[in-house]
């Protein structure tokens, strides 16, 4: 889709912290981080909701992630996939039918200081 962000990010049309690609797969440093090693695995098949992307294209995305925890060394983590507006999520891509149900979540986002960010990319992609 020509709008998606993570379409482009995925074409190398907007620049990346690549962690990790497959034909199936792409993973990334977030550019507004909640902490240290706070990154993305998408899908690369676009669809708008979960349900719209097929069952094999969403085969290594646990997977990836479980590396990623690895490469980071993180003991503590959350792993989250948020669905509409009212669900948390940023950027458009399962229903939350009210504010009221479903979790509700503070997202407290860091300054980016870019160098620290880029050793932070090297650091993580030596370890994948």
């Amino acid at each position: 889709m020509a709008a998606c962000i993570f379409c482009k990010i995925i074409k190398g049309e907007i620049p990346s912290f690549k962690l990790f690609e497959s034909d199936k797969t792409f993973a990334f440093l977030d550019i507004s981080p909640l902490s240290r090693g706070h990154a993305l695995v998408i899908p690369k098949f676009h669809g708008a909701k979960l349900a719209d992307i097929p069952d094999d294209q969403l085969s290594e995305i646990l997977p990836v992630a479980k590396k990623l925890v690895a490469a980071t060394g993180a003991t503590n983590y959350n792993i989250l996939q948020n669905n509409g507006r009212i669900a948390h999520q940023v950027v458009d891509h399962i229903p939350k039918p009210n504010e009221e149900q479903g979790l509700g979540i503070r997202w407290p986002q860091q300054p980016t200081d870019m160098d620290a960010l880029k050793a932070l990319y090297e650091e993580i992609k030596a370890k994948m």
